[in-house]
């Protein structure tokens, strides 16, 4: 089990990334929470098999349709404990 901090930064607010996320760790079976940062971008926490997260950070380079990715920083974080995959609002 690996656990990652995926931060997203472009034209990814307002164009369904967070929705589309849950929806693509849902089918990988990874764990974890999407979040909107106030500066624009957007943070996702992964959990979940090595394999099923690098294909999620894959994803994360494209997103939905719409959105423009312009930069995709992928970092460790200290094991959590997550319950499935959550969007998180403000």
């Amino acid at each position: 089990m690996v656990y990652k901090r995926i931060l997203i930064q472009g034209h990814v607010q307002g164009v369904f990334f967070r929705a589309s996320t849950k929806e693509k760790a849902d089918q990988l079976g990874v764990s974890g929470e999407v979040r909107n940062l106030p500066d624009g971008s957007v943070e996702v926490l992964a959990a979940g098999a090595e394999a099923a997260v690098e294909r999620l950070i894959a994803w994360c380079h494209e997103g939905p349709p719409r959105a423009e990715v312009l930069s995709v920083k992928v970092s460790g974080i200290e094991p959590g404990d997550f319950d499935g995959f959550k969007v998180v609002r403000r």
